[in-house]
């Protein structure tokens, strides 16, 4: 009697907890038809991780760089661990916990997130951090980023956060609750579509144009951590038009590239006449980010220089990667083609969150 009534408490147990699991994935949200950008930082976790490139920050990442065109182009394998205003320590801990699984040859980093110094908003955070599955590297990033308001607990357990969506819960929910829908390409977040630049506001003036001690912290130690694993760290400034992105700033990362032993390029600077970026056609959303046909020649570029100045190897002749590309490929035009036929149908990507761009831009308003 007392093997079956320790064997029944542990049945309930289990079934407790799958029970919680189950609320836990259905209450969270799925981000499939509005802000796909949400999904992706866990599509990293299903991938072979043989990646010779990692690039980490923001939406001026995501949206602008195809590790596709990378791969047709020079066979460099490349993966983009992105994320909307993903901020600077997000950043060094997603790049810590990519080093438990692979060790690329180099790490590009988008430095406009050096504006921020100190955590943004709940919403953004969210993006990044509840997709990270549980790890020392996930518990500093939380730590480092949470609002006043918030508790550690509630990322530890989103359910703690999210039992209240209840009420807000779609089809898409119950769709996805136990497997979501590819949504990038190694992290990339492709628009086809076309919104060209129009007015574009200057910067206005500071009081202070000096990036904050967190963020120079936090840039510091993602320099050692490359340094300490024999990573080549690259700089970059991604050729979005807005927000602006101020001399005083460019300044401050020519300087540090400079201290650091480190590449630095501002690609803004050299976006139209060395690129060939024509922001009446290359970007989506007036000049935020760049759709697909601008991601493509920016990421042309940018192959260039990993190929020639960093020595990334080309893996087009070897039958493994051949084989894992293939399907990333095949899913790239795919999909190129589905976007296409649905801006023809309905004028506009009903599918690919172009209906929602509240938080779509990335954070990256001033």
């Amino acid at each position: 009697m007392k093997a079956k009534k320790i064997i029944i408490n542990a049945a309930a147990v289990l079934f407790l907890l799958a029970a919680v699991f189950f609320l836990q994935e259905l209450l969270m949200p799925k981000y499939m038809s509005e802000i796909p950008e949400g999904n992706l930082i866990e599509e990293y976790y299903d991938e072979v991780k043989k990646h010779d490139v990692i690039f980490i920050g923001d939406c001026e990442v995501f949206s602008n760089v195809s590790p596709v065109a990378l791969w047709e182009q020079y066979g460099i394998t490349s993966y983009i661990r992105g994320s909307a205003q993903q901020l600077v320590w997000q950043s060094y801990y997603l790049l810590e916990e990519t080093l438990r699984y692979e060790k690329p040859k180099a790490v590009v980093f988008n430095v406009l997130a050096m504006k921020y110094n100190e955590p943004q908003k709940e919403a953004y955070n969210r993006l990044t951090l509840d997709g990270m599955k549980l790890s020392k590297q996930k518990i500093g990033a939380i730590k480092a980023s949470m609002m006043p308001d918030e508790e550690l607990i509630t990322y530890i357990f989103p359910i703690l956060r999210y039992h209240s969506r209840w009420k807000e819960l779609s089809a898409e929910d119950f769709k996805y609750v136990f497997g979501k829908k590819k949504v990038s390409h190694n992290g990339y977040l492709m628009r086809v579509d076309i919104k060209p630049v129009g007015y574009i506001p200057k910067g206005r003036m500071l009081a202070d144009y000096s990036f904050g001690e967190n963020s120079y912290y936090y840039l510091e130690k993602m320099t050692k951590l490359c340094k300490d694993n024999g990573i080549d760290l690259i700089l970059i400034k991604s050729p979005s038009v807005y927000p602006y992105w101020y001399p005083e700033w460019d300044q401050q990362m020519v300087d540090f590239a400079k201290e650091n032993d480190l590449t630095y390029i501002n690609f803004l600077n050299i976006a139209e006449d060395e690129i060939g970026i024509d922001y009446s056609k290359d970007t989506f959303d007036g000049g935020l980010h760049l759709n697909l046909s601008g991601a493509e020649k920016f990421s042309a570029y940018l192959g260039r220089i990993l190929s020639e100045d960093f020595n990334i190897p080309d893996h087009r002749n070897e039958e493994e990667y051949k084989k894992i590309w293939r399907k990333k490929v095949d899913f790239y035009y795919a999909m190129k083609e589905d976007q296409e036929r649905e801006l023809r149908e309905y004028g506009y990507l009903k599918s690919y969150g172009a209906a929602a761009q509240t938080i779509g831009d990335g954070g990256q308003s001033e």
